[in-house]
């Protein structure tokens, strides 16, 4: 694989091929920014606030939220597309968030505003540079946490040094869930697991893949209101748990799209009256009445990815 610090400019690289963006892809590149969330209604207006103002879609997948997460989410943004998830934890999101995805490129990113969505561009910029995956990290140089506590700190070294070890990357930041990538990186990260592990298994998976990597410096901030669900030792455990299933699997993980849950979407907020849409791994089951706000979106030109406001 390639990993590359898309700040400091060094490339360590092996045997990776590298995607080569051109025509369509490179000019016409759409992005999907994916977001996972739970109870993160104080937390959204500031993260909706630095999406790009161009940006494709924003797709946020509510965990059955009760305060109000998605009411706020659609007055801010009544563009939003609403996914309600099919079971519970990160890692089912994302995989229900990414299976809803139209665009060329898909972003994820937390909704607890820790990471900053103006870093956007930085990221589609080292994927139109011809890398397959843009792997965000607090710890290249540029980065840096407001957040990390010391017992994550140093869970998140050991874990990436077994990592670099046991699959040769060379990851400066194992456990961090803001990254974007190719949509023909879905198959190949193949996201089935529930929980917090899902960066590390993501991670993980694009390196046996054998694609291109650059790692993106990026500041992350403390959260700005709630808790965080995540548990250092339960968590950690589960991370070491899969790093141990991956280092010893054999053969393919699946079928291509094997790893799509099903999923319901919301009609968009124009479209209250509708019916959700019933999403199976077969076909996209759509409402009639909203089946006009999908048409075409897989294509939407990607112009500006300045800030909104």
């Amino acid at each position: 694989m390639s990993v590359r610090d898309s700040t400091a400019g060094i490339t360590a690289r092996t045997t990776a091929r590298r995607f080569d963006p051109t025509g369509t892809a490179r000019d016409r590149a759409s992005v999907s920014v994916v977001i996972p969330a739970l109870d993160e209604a104080a937390n959204l207006p500031h993260v909706f606030a630095r999406i790009p103002a161009s940006i494709h879609e924003v797709i946020l997948v509510d965990g059955h939220s009760r305060d109000g997460t998605i009411d706020i989410a659609r007055t801010i943004r009544p563009d939003v597309r609403v996914v309600l998830q099919n079971g519970r934890g990160k890692g089912n999101a994302l995989a229900c968030g990414f299976a809803a995805a139209t665009g060329d490129i898909i972003v994820m990113i937390d909704a607890d505003a820790s990471n900053d969505p103006a870093e956007i561009p930085r990221f589609v910029d080292a994927l139109l540079e011809g890398h397959d995956f843009a792997k965000g990290s607090r710890f290249a140089s540029g980065g840096a946490s407001a957040d990390i506590t010391p017992l994550r700190h140093l869970g998140n070294r050991v874990l990436g040094i077994a990592v670099n070890l046991l699959f040769r990357t060379r990851y400066t930041d194992l456990c961090y869930g803001f990254n974007a990538f190719w949509r023909h990186c879905l198959p190949h990260m193949h996201v089935t697991c529930d929980g917090f592990e899902v960066e590390t298994l993501i991670h993980v998976r694009i390196a046996r893949a054998g694609l291109a990597v650059a790692e993106v410096a990026s500041v992350e901030h403390e959260r700005l209101h709630g808790e965080s669900k995540l548990s250092a030792t339960r968590d950690g455990l589960r991370i070491l748990r899969l790093i141990v299933r991956e280092r010893v699997r054999r053969g393919a993980i699946g079928h291509a799209d094997g790893w799509r849950p099903p999923y319901r979407e919301l009609p968009l907020a124009a479209h209250d009256g509708g019916v959700g849409a019933d999403n199976g791994r077969s076909e996209r089951r759509v409402a009639a009445d909203d089946r006009c706000t999908h048409v075409g979106r897989s294509h939407a030109a990607q112009a500006d990815l300045s800030p909104a406001g």
